[in-house]
């Protein structure tokens, strides 16, 4: 009599299925949103069962993130987006290591990384689109062996429509573990991160995170901050980002705003956070004030924290937002517009509870990374 086993049973009986080995590869040195993106889905991989790798700068910042892959990080440093040698050397990898997938993250690799995969004869090259700028004519021309291309969002999926068809293009979004962000604030770290910067323990924390620079509207931030000062004393403006010039000329243009605006004491510049989790728990309000977003994981850790969150109409942001239940939405460019919302929120403090309960409901049904990597394995497997 024949009998049946269950599929578990089965797969046990026969032994695990084989291992798929995938190369994640992103040669930034700075660690931004994108990079955080690809810490993530290196670790949620591996938790997967997957035999994962991942190639970055030999003077990455951000190494130490990736050392959950012991002696599977390698160093590459590309050079530029024609940089034969590093091609030479990522195939040599994808050799060396029997790499079945690979999955490029960085416009500046896409060329090497090509070329790389013709070499070691790998059929599944992936790239992820972070950017809403066009790709340049060579990136069109070397990217015709690429199986899928991942957008972040429906506005990154136009403009690579003038380099794939439409077939081969994905639309996932960044997902986050959303548990790890706390929506009751940490008394303890608020009360640490007050002494320590010498903020009031009144002050209500109106912050924006990202890169200086222009893209990123942290001007326009200031200028509403100005026209908010004197109304409410006990507001208290963050900005967390690096500028990553040589120069750190946008940085010093910001802190030379604040100083003309008689805002000295009313702002603090943070180059970075080593744990945005923690960060939040001091933020009362969350402010992106971007001229530009292909996506914005910012707002999204923001949402997960359950934050009050004002946003300019930023295609990333209506993306995420959508309408104005879970956030403020004000024009792009619009410093008396941002500081009006900005200001709804500090005369109602019961508006941002609820807007920060609809904006942490959206980002638990809809950006987990759970429901990120299930499409990127679909992707991989398709």
């Amino acid at each position: 009599m024949k009998m049946l086993l269950h599929p578990l049973l089965t797969t046990m009986i026969r032994g695990p299925a084989k291992t798929m080995r995938i190369l994640q590869i992103n040669s930034t040195k700075n660690f931004g949103g994108g990079e955080r993106h690809f810490v993530d889905i290196c670790s949620a991989l591996k938790e997967r069962g997957y035999e994962v790798f991942a190639v970055i700068h030999p003077e990455s910042v951000w190494r130490e993130r990736l050392s959950f892959l012991g002696k599977n990080v390698f160093s590459v440093s590309v050079r530029n987006s024609i940089d034969i040698f590093s091609a030479l050397k990522i195939a040599r990898i994808c050799k060396e290591q029997k790499i079945e997938i690979v999955h490029a993250h960085s416009a500046k690799d896409y060329f090497p990384v090509s070329l790389a995969c013709r070499i070691a004869g790998i059929s599944k090259f992936f790239i992820t689109r972070h950017v809403l700028f066009p790709m340049s004519r060579l990136q069109r021309t070397a990217l015709k062996n690429v199986r899928k291309a991942i957008a972040v969002s429906e506005s990154v999926r136009e403009i690579l429509k003038e380099t794939f068809p439409d077939e081969k293009i994905n639309v996932i979004p960044n997902g986050i573990h959303i548990e790890n962000w706390a929506t009751s604030d940490n008394p303890d770290i608020r009360k640490e991160f007050f002494s320590f910067h010498k903020i009031p323990q009144n002050a209500k924390i109106i912050a924006t995170l990202g890169e200086l620079k222009e893209l990123k509207g942290q001007q326009e931030f200031i200028l509403a901050a100005k026209t908010l000062a004197q109304e409410f004393p006990e507001a208290f403006f963050v900005i967390v980002g690096r500028d990553n010039s040589l120069s750190q000329g946008f940085r010093k243009k910001l802190k030379r705003l604040v100083k003309v605006l008689g805002l000295e004491n009313r702002f603090l510049f943070l180059d970075w956070v080593e744990n945005t989790a923690d960060f939040f728990q001091v933020v009362d309000i969350f402010v992106s004030p971007s001229r530009m977003e292909s996506f914005g994981l910012a707002i999204l850790e923001a949402m997960a924290s359950g934050k009050a969150i004002v946003a300019t109409k930023t295609k990333g942001a209506l993306e995420l937002l959508q309408d104005n239940s879970s956030a403020k939405l004000v024009p792009v460019e619009s410093p008396f517009e941002l500081a009006q919302a900005i200001k709804f929120f500090l005369l109602d403090e019961k508006a941002q509870k609820d807007f920060g309960e609809m904006a942490r409901k959206t980002a638990a049904e809809k950006f987990h990374i759970e429901q990120m990597i299930d499409r990127i394995e679909e992707v991989y497997n398709g």
